[in-house]
């Protein structure tokens, strides 16, 4: 529980320390940059952290380390900051005024010309920079995911990166390295484990001193908007005008961002986001890194979290269908008790979960896979980055040692009002040998147990047949064999 209590939030601001109260709960990082402190560079494009103009880098301690990451200023809100360091574009460039590295090199291999998104491109590359000396290309283009560039093209962007990587960070030629102890210890000195409360005639800000703060002030506001990456909820505010009063923020919570790897598992806090889960799952689950990588751009895996991906029970969530398949358990907490559940009986039906009032999820396990198990997850979008899915299948299948199906689970998302299993699909495996002839079966069972809509992302139909088609590709990979690319339908023909 916390052992005091403040009215306002702390965190610096380039090189100046900010202190700010009366605050709405709705405000975004975005329009204080660009309203109130008029550091302009910082651009607004769509509004929704897809195109990345927004983008900014946000340090923080964790594990005593200070992190820079890069995130998208449209969707964060401002009472997230508390005990960070918040870093705009007008702040990058060295210490002695000129350009910083990746500044120059953008310049030199001419990486910009509008310039509307440079600056989000220059954030992200920056972080980049400061985090990997040796970025490959594909480190690159990971984190230029979250920057949409519609009119230089990323070659010479990419060649930016390269030419910025061959010089080293340092006090020198970063202001940010130059600063690094000194924004340690300021940091430190603010983040006192102090409840804060914010008071505004639009609604109310709460930002609990711990994990217990945490779950006495969920008890006593059951009707709060949690936020932890905002990734979602930054949405019902900029595109839905959704009050979301009183918001409690967790993000800052180093009781939520624990992790463990065990000979059983991985357990994540709820408050571990997809960027720092994503070593941790990938070590036990390297069929994860595919999806793992497509989920967002890197501003959004930097702000959103696991736990907050199953908190809000979308039905086209990434992480529930893989998680699901792998036999993933949640703990919901309320005050201080605590019971678990498999994840899959979390989801009840759309926008209904099994969570209490005052309850809230906190930590999710997922068992480690069995010797000789087989698993997969496959993402259907229209666009390959930055695009939410049509479906998402995840399939695991063990074998005895006649070769039998022992066990099975089949998980979708999008295919219904919930993250949910195709019992029948799985029924029809139990038993019975891994075979073509088995899986013609249980792909013809997943009619029976799914009756998908159509909407933008996809027809009712294209969303069936790419769900019965996964699952022969996943036949034909645990066989080795190899899988061909054939033309299907369109979303419109299908």
């Amino acid at each position: 529980m916390a052992q005091s209590h403040r009215t306002s939030i702390r965190f610096i601001l380039n090189e100046q320390t900010v202190e700010l109260s009366g605050f709405a709960p709705d405000l975004t990082l975005l329009d204080w940059l660009r309203l109130e402190r008029r550091l302009t560079g910082t651009k607004e494009g769509c509004a929704e952290g897809d195109c990345g103009a927004c983008t900014v880098l946000v340090g923080r301690i964790e594990n005593g380390v200070l992190v820079y990451e890069s995130v998208n200023a449209c969707i964060r809100f401002v009472g997230s900051l508390d005990a960070t360091h918040v870093v705009t574009v007008e702040h990058l460039n060295r210490p002695d005024g000129a350009l910083s590295a990746v500044q120059q090199a953008m310049v030199d291999n001419h990486g910009s010309q509008c310039g509307f998104c440079t600056p989000g491109i220059v954030a992200s590359l920056h972080g980049l920079w400061l985090s990997d000396p040796e970025p490959t290309d594909a480190d690159i283009e990971r984190a230029l995911q979250g920057n949409l560039c519609r009119c230089t093209g990323y070659e010479p962007i990419v060649k930016a990166a390269q030419a910025a990587a061959r010089t080293i960070p340092t006090a020198d030629n970063d202001r940010l390295v130059a600063a690094h102890d000194a924004t340690i210890a300021t940091l430190h000195e603010m983040a006192d484990g102090a409840r804060v409360t914010i008071e505004h005639k639009s609604g109310t800000t709460l930002i609990p001193g711990d994990v217990d703060d945490l779950a006495e002030l969920y008890e006593a506001h059951p009707n709060a908007t949690i936020v932890a990456g905002s990734t979602d909820v930054g949405l019902w505010v900029t595109k839905h005008m959704r009050d979301i009063s009183p918001v409690i923020h967790i993000s800052h919570l180093d009781g939520l961002r624990q992790m463990s790897i065990e000979e059983t598992g991985v357990t994540l806090g709820a408050g571990v986001s997809y960027s720092s889960a994503r070593m941790a799952l990938l070590a036990l689950f390297p069929q994860l890194e595919e999806l793992w990588d497509r989920i967002g751009g890197e501003q959004v895996r930097n702000m959103g979290t696991v736990g907050g991906n199953i908190a809000n029970g979308s039905p086209i969530g990434d992480t529930p269908p893989p998680l699901i398949a792998l036999n993933a358990t949640v703990t919901l907490r309320k005050g201080k008790n605590r019971r678990t559940v498999p994840l899959e009986a979390f989801f009840i039906e759309y926008g209904k979960q099994d969570r209490q009032p005052g309850e809230f999820v906190e930590s999710v396990f997922v068992p480690a896979l069995e010797d000789g198990a087989f698993f997969s997850v496959y993402k259907i979008s229209k666009r390959r980055d930055e695009d939410i899915s049509a479906l998402c299948g995840a399939f695991f299948v063990a074998l005895d040692d006649e070769g039998l199906v022992a066990s099975a689970r089949i998980a979708f998302g999008g295919m219904a009002g919930t993250p949910k299993r195709a019992a029948k699909a799985e029924a029809a495996l139990i038993g019975q040998a891994w075979s073509w002839e088995t899986i013609q079966t249980a792909r013809t069972a997943l009619a029976q147990d799914y009756q998908p809509l159509s909407d933008w992302r996809a027809s009712a139909d294209y969303r069936m047949l790419s769900a019965q088609n996964l699952m022969i590709r996943f036949f034909l990979e645990t066989c080795g064999a190899p899988v061909r690319i054939q033309r299907h339908p369109t979303m419109e023909e299908a």
